[in-house]
């Protein structure tokens, strides 16, 4: 048995730092244009973009954390700033004693509203304005097999919002 790494050859090499570079400077992009716009970091503004899609703009909790990628505590640490903030408040669940729902109000549906412009402007310059319809697609196709191939379905799988 060959215990040898498989190196990156040099052009998976230079494929794998682009990858890293461009998200780096990417998620820190968009996280400026965000705390200078909203006073939030990219992913709370992402956590209230997801309540306004949901029903009655609600949405449990451990349901939020799986969405966003992000470990429940990282989750409750966000909520609790939203929810300092007035833009979110949470609910136990009536038929779970131990289940909460983080809700959007009022007031962060309308700071999500006046945000929204300036954010789709920064992804569009950062992304779209930059990609051909093609590389558009095959960008997306991408990274829905890499997203696929990171989140297994076996139980006992090691993923953050399970932890």
């Amino acid at each position: 048995m060959n215990d040898e790494p498989r190196w990156l050859t040099a052009e998976e090499q230079l494929v794998w730092r682009s990858y890293i570079e461009g998200a780096t400077l990417l998620e820190d992009h968009l996280d400026r244009q965000l705390q200078r716009d909203a006073g939030m970091p990219h992913v709370y503004y992402g956590l209230l973009v997801k309540l306004a899609e949901s029903p009655r703009r609600r949405m449990r909790m451990t349901e939020l954390a799986k969405y966003a990628k992000i470990t429940r505590s990282r989750l409750s640490h966000a909520v609790a700033r939203l929810e300092k903030n007035g833009w979110v408040r949470r609910e136990d669940c009536p038929s779970d004693k131990r289940g909460q729902f983080a809700i959007l109000t009022d007031e962060g549906y309308e700071v999500l509203s006046r945000t929204a412009p300036g954010h789709v402007s920064a992804v569009r310059q950062a992304v779209f304005d930059r990609l051909t319809p093609e590389q558009q697609k095959s960008l997306g196709e991408i990274m829905r097999i890499v997203a696929e191939g990171l989140q297994p379905s076996e139980a006992g799988a090691d993923l953050p919002w399970l932890r």
